[in-house]
């Protein structure tokens, strides 16, 4: 069970960053190295447990996993981003449970999303976000036609195949990472904030073969060391959000469904935008309205554009 643990960050996390650190020398089980990922720029922080190595990368949520770990000289390793709290035996319960799986890749369950209220629920579902899912398929987290996801209501077991999962943490192996060539989807950083690179990453894997898992009430906690949401900053997730949500559509759905597929994938994202478009249009929200107008009319441009088309395309494995 030997293992590395890679972290991505600028560094700023600060007392949550050591409770990170703190975490993982504490484990059952104890990484061989612990490397941390640092974009270029920021200094290297005063938090330390004494055993990392930093290595400088280029700054980006994906530009700063999407690397050829040339430092990592185990078979196994698990990413971490920088504000986490692990429980003594959680990389211990994450082996056991990949072991009993026949996981190729194993996430916690950082956002319990099965644990929302039924008023959520509705809410999420009509605007084809996110769908509580009651039937029992034996699925974790299943990736919708709209590009959001449906989540398992009821957990009976500790881990469950699924196409999506949080990107905070997964443990998996360095070689089974290295096949999904994550570099190539570079363009999520190009948004101010990259949001859904977990998504692509995960159901990426899904697509190539890989068994992903996820793993319920490990005991691990998130604690969330980015600031407070400002108006602006409010403005910039949600262009980013509908960048993302239309951007893997296109990419990882319709471009590799067959002719019925591709139908119920247009009917389903024509139906996310229009509804999107129709609340805010309703609530009289003209400054949301028009994030959300250049947003979805910017996507469709880089769509068609040389940069986009020069993104290696996707087949299912």
């Amino acid at each position: 069970m030997e293992y590395t643990a890679v972290i991505r960050t600028l560094g700023k996390a600060g007392e949550k960053y050591q409770k990170l650190l703190d975490s993982l020398v504490a484990q059952t089980v104890k990484p061989k190295q612990i490397i941390v990922y640092i974009a270029e720029g920021y200094p290297i922080p005063k938090e330390s447990v004494g055993i990392e190595q930093y290595v400088y990368v280029k700054k980006g949520m994906v530009a700063q996993r999407a690397l050829p770990y040339d430092e990592v000289d185990t078979e196994y390793m698990l990413c971490l981003d920088d504000d986490l709290v692990l429980p003594d035996s959680f990389v211990e319960d994450m082996f056991r449970a990949m072991a009993e799986a026949g996981a190729d890749v194993i996430s916690p369950d950082v956002f319990p999303n099965h644990k929302r209220s039924f008023k959520q629920e509705v809410m999420m579902a009509l605007s084809g976000r996110m769908i509580a899912r009651r039937c029992d398929d034996n699925w974790g987290y299943k990736v919708l036609r709209t590009g959001g996801y449906s989540y398992r209501k009821h957990i009976q077991k500790s881990a469950y195949q699924s196409q999506t999962n949080a990107g905070a943490c997964f443990l998996c192996r360095k070689t089974d990472f290295q096949k999904i060539h994550y570099e190539d989807e570079i363009w999520l950083d190009a948004a101010t904030y990259p949001l859904g690179e977990d998504q692509v990453m995960y159901f990426k894997m899904h697509l190539l073969g890989l068994k992903v898992f996820t793993f319920y009430d490990s005991g691990i906690i998130h604690l969330d060391a980015g600031d407070n949401l400002n108006p602006e900053k409010q403005m910039g997730l949600l262009y980013s959000d509908l960048r993302f949500k239309v951007v893997f559509w296109h990419r990882f759905l319709w471009s590799v469904d067959n002719a019925w597929g591709k139908l119920l994938d247009s009917i389903a994202i024509a139906y996310y935008l229009l509804f999107t478009i129709c609340i805010s249009a309703l609530k009289l929200q003209r400054d949301v309205l028009s994030v959300k107008y250049k947003a979805i009319k910017d996507t469709f441009r880089f769509l068609k554009s040389d940069e986009y088309k020069r993104i290696p395309k996707m087949k299912r494995v």
